[in-house]
């Protein structure tokens, strides 16, 4: 098959996360099998126009503004008359509509909806037209076939007119392996919440900061580690929020690591602490069990698919830095209850792999292309 992919980023791009991550471990395996991958995607400042990953090939264009009417627009002038099988709209925030001009067939792809995050990752008026348009663009495209990775998109999509049987459901998948004995990890002496990812509003990095602090009149020895890229005004608000903690001298800020800095981490680490706004699945939920530590979350779409909760992690009862730092004391108080928890955790990563969402991925579109 030749296979035409529009999405926002790749993985080179400064704000790539799990969903580029995905959709790469998928197209390698695509073009290892004989098939071909081209991905349209965003610029970024410095990057090359052209490039060739893992034998697929990346065009990118413009910015995260003007990337949809480029991508129409080389669409028509390049690939109108190609020889193209199937084309993958991946809906990222905002889709493509590649429906209304892609001759080819056509299938959407959606990680997550993002209703709720427009109000924390856009200033007004943007915000507030996001959140009001998406039902109706999503209304228009509700007549396509869908790949997605969670039971809870799926029932977002369902809200917005897509129907049951057009939704197809793959597993997420991990890079990373998981720890072949859980014995064998060594944990911080002092209890550990961890917080990794992108620092940025919808992630709420400030409520884990909030959280910690209320922690820490249960768990005097407790540490904060935050990791990730801080990202502009929210990046600084955190930072300063951290100065100002009357515990900053027991919260790091590593801002990015390295691969095995981040390993090192998920399994010195007692617990994984996630707070989105809401996540495709929550990838980073699955990536720190399978290193022997398990997640508390908000009880959010995606979260809730990734954290069964009391079995493999925990979810908050509210969203909220009481709740969560109520949740991380119960988790760290009863070392038999941990440990269970934990060992859950590590089995059920140990189901999620890119082989097994390859697979599944694969057989959707070979049927659809």
């Amino acid at each position: 098959m030749n296979i035409l992919w529009f999405t926002w980023k790749d993985t080179g791009h400064p704000l790539a996360g799990g969903a580029e991550v995905v959709n790469e471990e998928l197209a390698k395996r695509l073009v290892k099998d004989g098939h071909t991958v081209h991905f349209i995607v965003g610029g970024y400042c410095g990057c090359e126009q052209e490039a060739t990953h893992d034998g697929f090939q990346i065009t990118r264009l413009g910015n995260r503004y003007t990337l949809y009417f480029k991508a129409y627009l080389y669409y028509k002038k390049h690939l109108e008359c190609e020889q193209i099988d199937l084309v993958i709209d991946e809906v990222n925030t905002i889709p493509f509509f590649a429906k209304f001009y892609a001759k080819q067939k056509n299938i959407l792809f959606v990680h997550q909806l993002a209703r709720q995050i427009w109000f924390y990752q856009m200033p007004f008026p943007l915000s507030l037209l996001g959140y009001l348009l998406e039902p109706l663009y999503l209304w228009l495209l509700s007549d396509r076939e869908v790949i997605t990775v969670s039971e809870s998109t799926k029932r977002d999509l369902m809200r917005y007119g897509f129907k049951a049987e057009k939704i197809h459901i793959i597993s997420e998948g991990i890079q990373i392996e998981p720890v072949g004995v859980l014995a064998s990890i060594r944990k911080y002496e002092q209890p550990t919440i961890l917080s990794l990812g992108a620092v940025r509003p919808m992630k709420r990095t400030l409520d884990i900061v909030r959280a910690f602090e209320k922690l820490k009149y249960d768990k005097p020895s407790a540490q904060l580690i935050i990791v990730g890229d801080m990202f502009g005004m929210y990046g600084a608000r955190v930072r300063r929020a951290v100065e100002r903690s009357l515990f900053a001298k027991d919260i790091k800020v590593l801002g990015s690591v390295s691969q095995e800095k981040k390993i090192e981490l998920m399994q010195k680490s007692h617990v994984i602490a996630v707070t989105s706004v809401k996540e495709g699945w929550g990838l980073i939920v699955t990536e720190a069990a399978s290193q022997g530590t398990p997640a508390v979350v908000y009880n959010v779409d995606g979260l809730r698919d990734s954290v069964r909760d009391g079995d493999t992690g925990v979810a908050t009862k509210e969203n909220t830095p009481a709740s969560l730092a109520k949740a991380l004391v119960e988790i760290l108080s009863n070392p038999a209850d941990y440990e269970a928890v934990r060992t859950k955790a590590w089995q059920w990563s140990k189901n999620v792999s890119f082989e097994k969402s390859y697979e599944q991925f694969r057989k959707i579109i070979i049927k659809y292309a």
